[in-house]
C-alpha cells in the first residue's frame, strides 16, 4: 500500500502540472510494472488533449503495460468526447490494475470502474481520498451540481464596511492584497458583478499582474442585472465577450453558464450581488479581505441575507487565514458544505 500511495502522490504532482481551469478536471496518471517500479507517467494539458492515462501508455512500448498497475488521480472516464474512454485504453493495454483517488461524478464520463471490472481488471478506489478531493475541489463541485463552482470575495473594513459613507473605495485593502485578488481572478473561468457596481465603479474586471500586464489566462466577465451599461463601460474592451443576466433566476443562470464550459465563478460584488448568491446557498467559498481601517456609515459589505435571528446565522467554516502586507485574507466555506 505505501508504493501504492507513493505513486499516488506523484500522481497529484502530475496532475497539478494541467490547467486548473476550464472544463476538464486536472489529473495525473502512474503506471508501475507488477514489481512497484515507474515504468511511465502521463497527465492532462486541457481540453482537445490525451488524458493522463492515454498520454502514459503513449511513452510505453506495444504490450510493455500488460501486467502493470494504473495509479490515477480520479477513475478513469468511460465516455468518448473529443478522445476515447481511458478505462477501455487500460482494458486494451492489457492493465491487471487501476488504483485511482476519486470516484468521476460526470454524468457522462463515470462508472469507467464499472468497466474495467467487468473486464477482469482488479479496481482499488478512493486511496488517498481526500487529498483527491482537495485537488479537484471546484471542478467537483461543478460536476456534482451541475453549475459553477461559486466564489465570493470581497474587501471591507475592520468594522464591515466595503466603502465609506460618498461611495468611494480605492483602496481599502493595500497592493499585496490586491495582487492576490488579480491573481485569483486570472484562476477563475468567469468574475461576476452587478450592472449596480458597473455603473457606479466602471471596473475593468482583468486579470492583471503587479506591472499592469494582463495575465495569459483571463476570466470572462459576466454581469447580472436589469439596468443598461455604459457605451463607454470599460468592461466593453475586455479581451472576453461579457455575458448578460437579469439576474432574477441565479440558479438557471448558473446552470446556463455551466453549458457554456464555466467551471468556476469569481464574484467581485457589489454587495446586492454577493448578498443574493448568499441568500440563495450559491456560495461555495469565501475571499474575505480585512484592512485595518475602520469606517463606520452605512456602506456594509453585505446587505440582507435573510438572516432574522442569531439562530438563524449563516455559520462558516475557516480554511485559511494569510497575512498579506497590513492585511489579512480569510477563506472559509459554509459549515458543512462539502
Amino acid at each position: 500500500m505505501a508504493v501504492l500511495s507513493e505513486a499516488m502522490r506523484r500522481a497529484f504532482e502530475l496532475a497539478r502540472r494541467g490547467p486548473a481551469r476550464g472544463v476538464n478536471p486536472q489529473v495525473g496518471c502512474v503506471i508501475l510494472d507488477e514489481a512497484g517500479t515507474v515504468i511511465a507517467e502521463g497527465w492532462h494539458r486541457g481540453a482537445g488533449t490525451a488524458h493522463a492515462e492515454t498520454d502514459a501508455l503513449s511513452h510505453l512500448a506495444p504490450d510493455a503495460a500488460r501486467g502493470a498497475t494504473a495509479v490515477v488521480t480520479l477513475e478513469p472516464c468511460n465516455h468518448t468526447g473529443r478522445t476515447g474512454p481511458c478505462a477501455q485504453a487500460l482494458i486494451d493495454a492489457g492493465l491487471a490494475y487501476v488504483v485511482y483517488s476519486v470516484d468521476d461524478p460526470g454524468e457522462h464520463s463515470r462508472s469507467g470502474a464499472d468497466r474495467l471490472r467487468a473486464a477482469g481488471v482488479g479496481v482499488t478506489p478512493g486511496v488517498l481520498h481526500s487529498a483527491g478531493e482537495a485537488l479537484l475541489g471546484s471542478w467537483l463541485v461543478a460536476a456534482r451540481l451541475g453549475r459553477p463552482f461559486v466564489i465570493a470575495k470581497w474587501a471591507q473594513s475592520l468594522d464591515g464596511r466595503a466603502a465609506a459613507d460618498d461611495g468611494t473605495s480605492q483602496w481599502v485593502t493595500g497592493p499585496e492584497a490586491r495582487a492576490d485578488v488579480h491573481a485569483r481572478r486570472a484562476a477563475a473561468d468567469a468574475i461576476g458583478v452587478g450592472t449596480g457596481t458597473v455603473v457606479a465603479d466602471d471596473p475593468a474586471l482583468t486579470a492583471r499582474t503587479a506591472s499592469g500586464t494582463l495575465y495569459p489566462a483571463q476570466p470572462t466577465p459576466v454581469v447580472f442585472g436589469h439596468r443598461d451599461l455604459p457605451e463607454s463601460a470599460a468592461l466593453h474592451v475586455h479581451p472576453r465577450r461579457a455575458l448578460r443576466f437579469a439576474g432574477d433566476d441565479l440558479p438557471a443562470d448558473l446552470a446556463d453558464l455551466h453549458a457554456r464550459g464555466i467551471r468556476s465563478l469569481f464574484l467581485e460584488g457589489g454587495p446586492t450581488l454577493i448578498s443574493a448568491f448568499i441568500t440563495a446557498g450559491l456560495v461555495d467559498e469565501y475571499l474575505i479581505y480585512l484592512a485595518p481601517v475602520l469606517l463606520g456609515g452605512s456602506r456594509t459589505a453585505l446587505t440582507d441575507i435573510g438572516v432574522g435571528s442569531i439562530s438563524d446565522a449563516r455559520r462558516l467554516a475557516v480554511d485559511s487565514v494569510h497575512t498579506l502586507g497590513d492585511d489579512l485574507l480569510v477563506i472559509a466555506r459554509p459549515k458543512g458544505h462539502s
